[in-house]
């Protein structure tokens, strides 16, 4: 989106230097299994300003003090977990790109987490863009001033806390093979904390515990990079491990009640020119009759799974549980980024570390390239210049 830097690199882009850069973002790590695309995008400045406003304006909502009263209905009854603390240490917003009606750019809310995203994965990825394309060293990915070895010292201090990194564990159920593998592995290498799946963490009393080398090692936290959703009716999962939902002696981070707290409940309470018109389904007071114009999705999914693009009268009729869906105004993205071939559209990802007892700090981002009806994998199987990346801003 700076013309400049977009003209250069599509000028000087090879195939060749493309399998290059796969090979050294592979190297040490795992191979990807989703889709890393050609090109990383080019923020401009005043696009950048404005993602930053769009991002406060929700902070400030987070930060009400009847936020927590606004959103206890948003956990499901069969997976609140005890002991939930004052804030969530992580919050990612996903923005679409688009035009306002001068023509200009601008970031449109789609979703919300109170979870973690790529935050060791997408450090590296913009370390290896750069070096492998020449990138101009003006260039960063990173937000406030921070720089690579500030935000590695910072996601340390949110991970780790005051404690050793063998008494910390990054926690999925089938960790080593999930998709988001190459994360955790480059997390441990920058923080030199564990991965553990569910099954190799043990209950005794109210501790959790692991086993290396035949020591039982106590656990005093957890970062938590599994999603219930996931489990749904499987909780046999936890019969040989511990139940999330016991009253444990364990340090979440980011307690997992925040991932309901912030996420697609939370639209309807934020009015901004950042964020499309939002309902819930069973506060609607009559059916719009522009349905064209709206997305219906069920507040508990993830991934894109279940949402209903071409929203029909009968849809919203058929819905049985109305308090769980939304009806949100479409977004319409912009194709903007100019591949070889034409205009892809973008989200992007603002991150941020929330430190316990401080400010949230806006660090990094993600970024999502898509030419398909809708911004994911699933979507982009046939295209190229499509996938995650991030976006580069001039320092």
């Amino acid at each position: 989106m700076i013309g400049s830097y977009r003209a250069s690199f599509n000028e000087h882009f090879s195939e060749e230097k493309y399998r290059e850069f796969l090979e050294k973002l592979e190297n040490g790590f795992t191979k990807i299994p989703f889709r890393v695309a050609e090109t990383p995008i080019f923020l401009p400045a005043s696009l950048k300003e404005k993602l930053i406003a769009a991002g406060a304006e929700i902070v400030a909502l987070i930060r009400q003090p009847d936020f927590k009263e606004l959103t206890e209905k948003s956990i499901p009854e069969n997976w609140k977990v005890p002991a939930e603390n004052a804030q969530p240490h992580f919050l990612t917003f996903d923005f679409g790109i688009c035009k306002d009606e001068h023509g200009e750019l601008t970031p449109k809310l789609i979703e919300m987490q109170g979870f973690p995203s790529l935050y060791g994965f997408q450090a590296l990825l913009g370390e290896t863009y750069k070096a492998i394309y020449s990138l101009p060293e003006q260039l960063t990915p990173y937000f406030n001033g921070i720089d690579e070895a500030g935000y590695i010292a910072l996601l340390k201090e949110v991970v780790l806390g005051d404690h050793e990194a063998h008494e910390v564990a990054l926690m999925d159920i089938d960790a080593p093979n999930q998709k988001t593998a190459i994360d955790f592995l480059v997390t441990a290498q920058y923080l030199g904390i564990k991965i553990l799946s569910l099954s190799d963490i043990k209950k005794e009393g109210k501790s959790l515990y692991y086993e290396q080398n035949g020591e039982r090692i106590k656990l005093k936290r957890i970062y938590n990079r599994l999603i219930f959703d996931e489990i749904g009716d499987n909780t046999d999962l936890f019969k040989d491990s511990f139940d999330p939902r016991d009253e444990l002696d364990i340090e979440w981070i980011t307690h997992p009640n925040w991932f309901y707290r912030i996420s697609k409940y939370t639209m309807p309470f934020l009015k901004s020119e950042f964020a499309p018109e939002t309902f819930f389904l069973n506060q609607l007071s009559s059916i719009p009759s522009d349905l064209e114009n709206y997305v219906l999705k069920p507040l508990f999914s993830f991934a894109g799974m279940g949402v209903i693009i071409d929203v029909k009268k009968e849809d919203i009729e058929a819905v049985a549980d109305p308090e769980n869906w939304i009806l949100q105004r479409k977004v319409n993205y912009e194709p903007v980024v100019q591949a070889p071939d034409g205009g892809v559209k973008v989200e992007i990802r603002l991150m941020y570390l929330w430190p316990e007892g401080k400010e949230p700090v806006l660090c990094i981002n993600l970024a999502r390239l898509s030419r398909g009806k809708m911004i994911g994998v699933r979507y982009n199987k046939d295209f190229d210049w499509v996938g995650g990346t991030v976006g580069l801003m001039e320092k």
